[in-house]
């Protein structure tokens, strides 16, 4: 619509409801408008904060608009961040949690109104979004990317209502800890009450825990670049010697976004029970999903991954009933060697993922020995309970987006799994995970009581089921905090060898036994993690500059240290370890322009936070604090 008397305008759009307002209607019509006003005046508080103005909010709907997409993003997050504070002064059943979609948009605007696509548009992508949370426009991403200290992830294109073309939508990862700009500190970040309760473990353990959780080497999206297959893989990968594949993310057909972890699930699955066969070489989930969302040849994912097979299909669910379609596919000539099309009942659904896992490995000829095909049947139900399955992917799905709040809600959603079936072993396992996620990261004001609750779980999962191998690597990190590094070796050994497949058990094995300075080992580990896993973050740079570097392989721990830096350059253990390793060159000037950058990145960086790293020999420690002094630091951390 245009011509005269029609007044247009680019604008940033934000668009709001309440999930299930109908349901807390229902349930208590005076309780609701009550919460809903306080939630409609911090909205607004928020909003005109932001340089943005409330245009509409009729019945639990409402729309605002921005001059700015930048500051409709930030005014999006805080507003959930506001409402997720009242929230928790409410009882769980009568919590309000808002769906947010922000589009830019040329809109016609006629007095304080704006009307068009760009108000369509901004509502269905509110619709996409889940209970409290924020998702964009392709629009609104191409602004604000770089431009804000959040994460991404694409949830692909969809159709919607009204709309000629696809919308490409995007899920802002708005949690706190999900991308800070430097990694977090516990010296800084944990409330005084936390350090107490670390303190209760005993001086080794304690120690053990602050170090950890300040090394953060299992921090994968604090403050990485985002992936990108162009700058992930080392070029040149030759074709391991055993048959070698990656299993791409599987298509959600259903055209609902909430069956994302369905299909997510589908692939996971499938990925690890190929995992567990020693004749095959399996590319990790985190280089297979690198591809999610994205159309590309599978020759180009051969050559980036360095495999031969890649096998990509696609799930559609519609009630009790599944069709999966898979093909494999040789990467190096491009021709189908298998593909197929199954449709089965729900209730089936673990014998199928068995029979595509079966087939590939016909497809490739692989034959497996009577150990191997026990070891695989072993995992072929890991429950009889559908609806403790399904609560179990939803809870990894919502794990691997490696944020506060989606912790919490996998943890919430396992033990709904496991309430349902209390011998679900892989639930048991997960949850363990999740509990060893909150320790790690600092998402726990105890830790001490996320540690026992991981290690507790882990014992449970491997007394239901022996041959899981996460469980032990949780344990093996248990056994880390705790100083006990023999015992954690031993676990994340038997990790590896129950999955030889598993690029975050050998990163892991590599890490303790650099603790343990068994160094040669510790390469051979990280260089397998960084083989299975060929997009790796900046935290596999950093274990394989440190096995180099123990082992005096100066130049070529410079090089992964400073490969770890170009993925994260706020990695201020990087480079603490290259003023250590310029030290020892003799190169003093790069040593001091190395902690210049250290201390820009960490200004409390201090020679007592060196002291707590879990070496088994304090000798290391030593020699690290001596480069430091030698390179201007002083004991209360100022050059």
């Amino acid at each position: 619509m245009t011509g005269p008397g029609v007044n247009r305008k680019l604008t940033a759009i934000l668009s709001a409801d309440v999930k299930g307002y109908s349901r807390l209607m229902a349930d208590d019509e005076a309780g609701t408008v009550k919460t809903l006003t306080a939630h409609r005046q911090i909205i607004s508080k928020v909003v005109e904060k932001n340089s943005g103005r409330v245009i509409d909010s009729p019945g639990d709907n409402l729309l605002a608009e921005f001059n700015s997409a930048v500051n409709a993003v930030q005014g999006a997050v805080e507003i959930q961040r506001e409402l997720q504070v009242h929230n928790e002064e409410l009882p769980e059943h009568r919590r309000m949690e808002w769906r947010i979609g922000i589009n830019l948009g040329d809109v016609i605007f006629e007095g304080e109104r704006i009307y068009g696509d760009g108000v369509n548009v901004a509502a269905r992508i509110e619709a996409i979004a889940e209970a409290g949370g924020v998702c964009i426009s392709r629009s609104v991403y191409d602004q604000v990317k770089g431009k804000l200290s959040f994460q991404y992830e694409h949830l692909g294109e969809h159709s919607v209502k009204n709309i000629t073309e696809p919308v490409r939508v995007y899920r802002v990862a708005q949690d706190a800890d999900s991308a800070p700009s430097t990694p977090m500190d516990p010296a800084r970040a944990a409330p005084k009450g936390r350090l107490k309760i670390i303190a209760g473990l005993g001086a080794g353990a304690a120690l053990a825990i602050l170090a950890l959780v300040a090394i953060l080497i299992w921090t994968p999206f604090q403050g990485d670049a985002p992936l990108k297959p162009t700058v992930g893989p080392t070029p040149g990968l030759d074709l391991p010697r055993k048959p070698s594949i990656v299993v791409l993310p599987f298509v959600n057909m259903t055209g609902d976004p909430k069956q994302e972890y369905f299909s997510d699930g589908m692939t996971e699955a499938i990925i690890r029970g190929l995992s567990r066969v020693p004749k095959l070489f399996v590319i990790a989930r985190n280089s297979a999903f690198v591809y999610k969302g994205r159309a590309v040849k599978v020759q180009r994912v051969g050559r980036e991954l360095g495999v031969r097979y890649v096998l990509e299909g696609s799930v559609q669910r519609s009630g009790r009933r599944v069709r999966i379609t898979a093909q494999l596919i040789d990467a190096l000539t491009g021709r189908h060697i298998w593909s197929q099309k199954f449709d089965r009942d729900l209730k089936n659904i673990f014998a199928l993922q068995d029979e595509i896992t079966m087939k590939i490995m016909n497809a490739m000829r692989i034959e497996l020995t009577e150990g191997e095909q026990a070891r695989l049947r072993a995992e072929r139900a890991p429950t009889r309970n559908l609806e403790a399955y399904e609560l179990y992917l939803q809870g990894i799905g919502r794990m691997n987006r490696l944020t506060r709040a989606g912790n919490t809600a996998a943890r919430k959603l396992l033990q709904r799994a496991i309430h349902l079936d209390p011998n679900f072993a892989s639930a048991h396992a997960t949850l363990g995970f999740a509990h060893f996620y909150d320790c790690l990261w600092g998402w726990t004001t105890t830790p001490k009581s996320s540690l026992m609750s991981a290690a507790k779980h882990s014992r449970q999962a491997l007394a239901l089921s022996p041959d899981l191998d996460v469980p032990y690597v949780v344990l093996g990190f248990v056994y880390a905090f705790m100083r006990k590094h023999d015992q954690a070796v031993a676990s994340l050994e038997r990790a590896v060898a129950l999955n030889p497949n598993s690029s975050f058990a050998f990163a892991g094995l590599a890490v303790a036994l650099i603790w343990s300075s068994q160094d040669r080992q510790a390469l051979a580990a990280v260089k397998k993690s960084i083989r299975l896993n060929p997009f790796p973050m900046a935290n596999h740079y950093q274990i394989l500059g440190m096995a180099h570097m123990w082992l005096k392989q100066y130049s070529q721990a410079i090089v992964a240290y400073k490969k770890a830096l170009a993925r994260n350059p706020a990695y201020f253990w990087a480079w603490n370890s290259l003023v250590y390793i310029y030290v020892q060159l003799g190169r003093l000037a790069e040593a001091k322009a190395a902690l210049t950058r250290l201390l820009k990145v960490k200004p409390d960086f201090s020679l007592a936070l060196v002291a707590t790293r879990p070496y088994k020999d304090p000798a290391r420690n030593k020699a690290l604090i001596e480069a430091l002094k030698k390179a201007g630091l002083k004991m209360k951390g100022r050059p």
